[in-house]
Parts: C-alpha cells; sequence; structure tokens
C-alpha cells in the first residue's frame, strides 16, 4: 500500500511538474507529454484525469491567445492599443494587467542590458494627458516593482523629455517610458521605451513583447497588482525646459538682449489639448516672446478641437487663422507627444510634409555642407533636386521615424555625415541632438533661424528659404484593409507586396521599375540594406518609378507598404503631370490587383472610389 502511494504521489508530482512547463513554454511541454506518456504508462490513468485531451487542447488554445493578445500589442518600436471603450469593432486590448507585464518585462530586459553596476535600476514614466493615463501608470509602476526598479513619476511630460530624462543631471536615468498614443483617439494608448542609448528598435519590443506575452499568459488573475513601493514624483518638465532655453540664448547669442532673444517676436503655439504647452509659458515667454493667441493649450486627454497632429488640415488651418488674424510671426503645431511638429511662417503658409523637410535641410545644409539628409522613401522629385542644389545628398530609406532616425545613425558610424534624419510625418532629428526625434528641438532649430534673420537684416519671414521648393502636381494616398483573422494578417501583407515587386521585375506592369532610390546606400526599393549589416525589416514596401509606356518619361511613382501599426496596406502615389495619380491607380487596380489575385483578401473600396470620384 505505501509503494502505491509514494508511486501516485511521485506521478501527482510530475504532472504538477509537467503543468509548469506547459505554462511556461506550451511547445515544449506538448513534447514532453507525449513522451511522458510513451515512457510511463502506468499514470496514464492519472493524466487522462487531470488533463484529458479535450481539455489540453483548450488550455492550449487560451494560453495561444493569451500570448497572441499582448503580441499584437507590439506595433513597431512602440506599444499600441485600445485602452477605452469607443471604438467600433475593436475591444479594449491594453489593459492594466497587460501594461503591468509590458514594464514588468521592460524593467527585467534593462536590467540585463543596460547595468548601471550599482545594482538598482532606475526607470521615470512620463504621459500625455489621456484619460487613461492614470490607471495604466499604475500598472506601470506595478510592473517595474515587480522588476526590483526604482520608479520615478515625472506626470504630465512629452516623448523627448522621457529621453532626455537619461541623460541630464542630476536625473539621469537607466532607462524611461513614456505613455502615448500619439495623434490616435483618445480611446488609444501606448508605451514608448528609451535607455541612455535612445529609443529602442522594433526587434528589442519584439523581445520584450514576448517576455511579457509569457508572464501575462502564466498569470491566472489578468488584474494588475497594487504598488507596494510608491514612486517618487519629479519635476523634470522644468529642467529639459530651461534645457531648450539656453540652447536658444546660447545660438543666437543676441547683441543687446541675450537674455530674451525672442523679444519683439511673436509667436503662436497650437497646443492642440496634448503635452506641448509647456513651451509657450517655460520656453517662449521667459526668453521674451509674445505668446498671445495661442490655442488649446490646456491639456485635456479627449481632445476636444482637433486631432493633435501637425498633418491634420483643421490643426494647421486653426494655427493658419491664428498667426494671419494676430500679424505673428510664427505659428507652431505639436502633436500629443511633441515628438512631432509642423509650422505656419508669417503669411500663414502651413509648413509640414516634404516643406518641413525642405526648411530643415535649408537650416542643417548652411551649417553642415555636404551633409546627407536622411528621409521615407515617400518624398517628392522636387525636394531631391531641392537637397542636391544646395549641396546635400538625399537618402531615401524604409517608411517608419525609426527606421529613418537609425539610418542616419548607421551612415554616421560608417564615416558618411548625415545631419538630420525626417520622415513625411513630422518626425525629424539630428546628430546634434542624440538622434532624438523632437518636435521641440525641431522648432528650435527653425526660431533660431527666424531671428538671425532678423539680426542679418531680412524683412522675409521664414518661408523664404523654401520658395524654389517645386511641389508635386498630384499626391493621393490610398489603404487595402487585409480580410483575415489579426493572427494572418502580417503574412498576407507581406505576400500582397512580394507579389507587386513580382509583378514588376516579370514585366507585367509596363512602363513600371522598381526604384533603386538614386545614390543612396539602399537597394531593392527601399527594402534591403546593400551594406554589410543590414537592419531588421518590421514592415515590408517598395517604390516603383512610372514612366509614359510611349514617350518613355518618368512622370511619377508608386509606394506600396506594410502598415506597421494596423492590419492594412498603404500605397502612396505621386504625379508630376495632370491625370497621373489616377492612371496609375487604374493600372494598379486592374493589372495588379485584380489580376494577380490579391483582391481576394484585400478590400480595394478605397481604389473603387478613388477612380469613381475622378
Amino acid at each position: 500500500m505505501a509503494s502505491t502511494s509514494t508511486s501516485s504521489l511521485m506521478a501527482s508530482k510530475t504532472v504538477i511538474s509537467e503543468t509548469a512547463l506547459f505554462f511556461s513554454s506550451p511547445g515544449l511541454f506538448k513534447r514532453s507529454f507525449l513522451s511522458f506518456t510513451q515512457a510511463s504508462p502506468s499514470v496514464k490513468p492519472l493524466r487522462t484525469r487531470f488533463l484529458n485531451a479535450t481539455k489540453f487542447e483548450q488550455v492550449t488554445n487560451s494560453l495561444d491567445e493569451d500570448m497572441d493578445q499582448i503580441r499584437r500589442l507590439q506595433n513597431g518600436s512602440d506599444v499600441r492599443g485600445v485602452a477605452l471603450e469607443g471604438e467600433k469593432g475593436r475591444t479594449v486590448d491594453l489593459t492594466p494587467a497587460a501594461v503591468e507585464a509590458i514594464a514588468e518585462s521592460f524593467g527585467e530586459w534593462v536590467a540585463v542590458t543596460e547595468s548601471n553596476g550599482n545594482g538598482v535600476i532606475r526607470v521615470s514614466l512620463g504621459r500625455d494627458p489621456r484619460v487613461s493615463g492614470g490607471k495604466l501608470s499604475t500598472a506601470v509602476f506595478a510592473g517595474l516593482a515587480r522588476a526590483g526598479c526604482l520608479a520615478f513619476d515625472m506626470g504630465l511630460a512629452t516623448t523627448p523629455a522621457c529621453f532626455m530624462s537619461t541623460l541630464l543631471p542630476p536625473f539621469e536615468y537607466d532607462a524611461s517610458i513614456m505613455m502615448t498614443a500619439s495623434h490616435l483617439p483618445y480611446t488609444r494608448n501606448g508605451l514608448k521605451f528609451f535607455t541612455k542609448r535612445g529609443g529602442l528598435t522594433s526587434p528589442e519590443v519584439e523581445k520584450i513583447c514576448d517576455l511579457a506575452a509569457r508572464k501575462y499568459a502564466n498569470r491566472q488573475s489578468k488584474v494588475s497588482t497594487l504598488i507596494r513601493t510608491q514612486p517618487k514624483q519629479v519635476d523634470f518638465m522644468s529642467a529639459y525646459s530651461k534645457h531648450l532655453r539656453e540652447i536658444i540664448k546660447a545660438r543666437i547669442n543676441h547683441p543687446e538682449h541675450y537674455d530674451t532673444p525672442l523679444k519683439g517676436f511673436q509667436i503662436i503655439v497650437n497646443a492642440g489639448n496634448g503635452s506641448g504647452g509647456f513651451f509657450t509659458w517655460d520656453v517662449l515667454d521667459k526668453l521674451g516672446a509674445d505668446t498671445f493667441g495661442s490655442l488649446y493649450l490646456n491639456p485635456d486627454g479627449m481632445f476636444p478641437n482637433h486631432i493633435p497632429n501637425p498633418e491634420d488640415k483643421t490643426a494647421m488651418s486653426h494655427t493658419r487663422a491664428a498667426v494671419l488674424e494676430n500679424s505673428a510671426d510664427l505659428g507652431v503645431v505639436f502633436d500629443t507627444d511633441v515628438d512631432r511638429s509642423g509650422v505656419v511662417d508669417n503669411r500663414g503658409n502651413p509648413i509640414n510634409g516634404d516643406k518641413l523637410i525642405a526648411l530643415m535641410s535649408a537650416i542643417v545644409l548652411k551649417e553642415h555642407p555636404g551633409s546627407t539628409i536622411v528621409t521615407d522613401a515617400r518624398t517628392s522629385m522636387g525636394l531631391t533636386r531641392f537637397i542636391t542644389e544646395r549641396g546635400g545628398r538625399h537618402c531615401l530609406y524604409r517608411v517608419g521615424y525609426r527606421n529613418v532616425i537609425d539610418k542616419g545613425v548607421e551612415l554616421n558610424r560608417d564615416g558618411i555625415e548625415a545631419h538630420l534624419m525626417m520622415e513625411t510625418s513630422g518626425h525629424g532629428a539630428v546628430k546634434e541632438n542624440h538622434f532624438l526625434d523632437d518636435g521641440a528641438y525641431m522648432v528650435v532649430k527653425i526660431i533660431i533661424e527666424m531671428v538671425r534673420m532678423r539680426l542679418a537684416g531680412s524683412k522675409e519671414g521664414i518661408g523664404s528659404l523654401i520658395e524654389d521648393l517645386e511641389e508635386p502636381l498630384e499626391a493621393v494616398e490610398l489603404r487595402m484593409n487585409i480580410v483575415s483573422a489579426p493572427r494572418d494578417a502580417k503574412a498576407k501583407g507581406i505576400e500582397a507586396i512580394e507579389t507587386f515587386r513580382q509583378y514588376i521585375e516579370e514585366g507585367k506592369l509596363k512602363g513600371w521599375e522598381l526604384d533603386s532610390c538614386g545614390e543612396c546606400w539602399v537597394s531593392e526599393g527601399c527594402l534591403v540594406d546593400s551594406n554589410d549589416h543590414p537592419s531588421a525589416i518590421d514592415a515590408h514596401m517598395y517604390r516603383a518609378k512610372v514612366r509614359d509606356e510611349e514617350s518613355g518619361e518618368e512622370y511619377g511613382w508608386v509606394h506600396m507598404r506594410q502598415s506597421i501599426h494596423n492590419p492594412n496596406i498603404a500605397l502612396n502615389m505621386q504625379s508630376m503631370i495632370p491625370g497621373g495619380c489616377l492612371s496609375m491607380t487604374r493600372i494598379f487596380r486592374d493589372k495588379f490587383l485584380e489580376a494577380s489575385g490579391m483582391a481576394r483578401f484585400l478590400d480595394i473600396s478605397d481604389f473603387d472610389r478613388y477612380i469613381g470620384s475622378q
């Protein structure tokens, strides 16, 4: 009898051990389960009763779904999800429990990769004014505590400030997290991660999400824990604002009033009810600027006036109206977390997209003649001419601000001077500012140039620097939703984009040719680096230049890319002739999407509407 009890106990322990193995590595458990039952037939009844085949499959499927839920939150180098009810067709997936698991995993990752030698990892957290921020901040602090980190609460902050909190004394944290979903609706939220080296890459965030997925799936309770140690509240934004003020004062070096170099200038800021209001009262006002007429400076996580986005037409039109009404010298538009910006000149001309890149290129090439300017591959042929005519070199690269910035870092590492990296969305970084995409720093550069022009006797506004930028006659963006299960969307997107490449290479689209992006260090249509250390591909994309079949003249280009953030594919087109975008759209729909069969899992209604409206 004793022998039987001992055998049963040993079998029970084995079941418990195997079950624990299941929760730490499902695939490994499946293999272990089969070998265990084959080698130990005497415990089969116990195994069948404890975890029969149907129950095993149910638990496995549930675990897989829990892990997929966390992995799907990754959006390139960020984490983003739905934090509040209110979006049609979308359920809340960025829950406190999910955020806690991700924050804990980030803390553990930092402890391994960024060890400071002092034993305790110090991590700061900032957030934009979204209404879900308070609840999710608690989850971040709980996760960091689980990982053994000391947490510091910056409160309302900006994304660039979070990174700078790892560098500026006396703060100098080991890492930082910014809670934001940029310009997305109030129902969304997300996380951006920084160490002293800069923002994390997509592969690094993927590792963190994989670790978090296992933690989340293993926890029976999907409710975030309470914070045992309260984070220390810190006022970093004042230090960051002073940092920006000192840069402006030193570089303008005003001969009459050094401490108030913006005296006599009226600058209007549109913060869009995001985190950018500080730039008005803590930077511009203290430097002597007149900021009367500024818009939407109070933080409001419901964003009641317009989307905080320098690409948004409403945001730019409100700013333009305020500039003209007040006869201001400059208007500034920030996105929610101030890592992007746009401006309006004294004549009310909006400067964003290619125009903003051109403006920043003109400024940077004055300071660094011959510099390479890195942009995403959606920029115009006119911008390339603008840069080269000023002695610069234009490197077109993959869409995605992290891709563009990392390419600039790589070029500098290879001995090629690249002082500006900008995406058409407004994300921009300069070498002198730690390769950080900082919307406020971009505006600082523009303001410094504006004051220098005035001191040199110019009566022109900042817009005069880009008067000769040639713009495309037509520009269109269309999107195709991928009609598939969420877990299959990425593979379907890759299939469609690779089929597009094959169609062009096989000559099935007459006059279309994969664009190697001129003299840059990128080949195969902005997808594959041609150097010895190519970067990982986070989203597939190709750019094709399009020529008229009869004359052979190039008249436009098409850029097809997989979205990092959503299950869809974007198609950008530009044309230098009337009707060029319509012609390219028809060819793309009829001779590629329909002919290849890709339309069977792509929603092409956007194409049908555009063609029907012309």
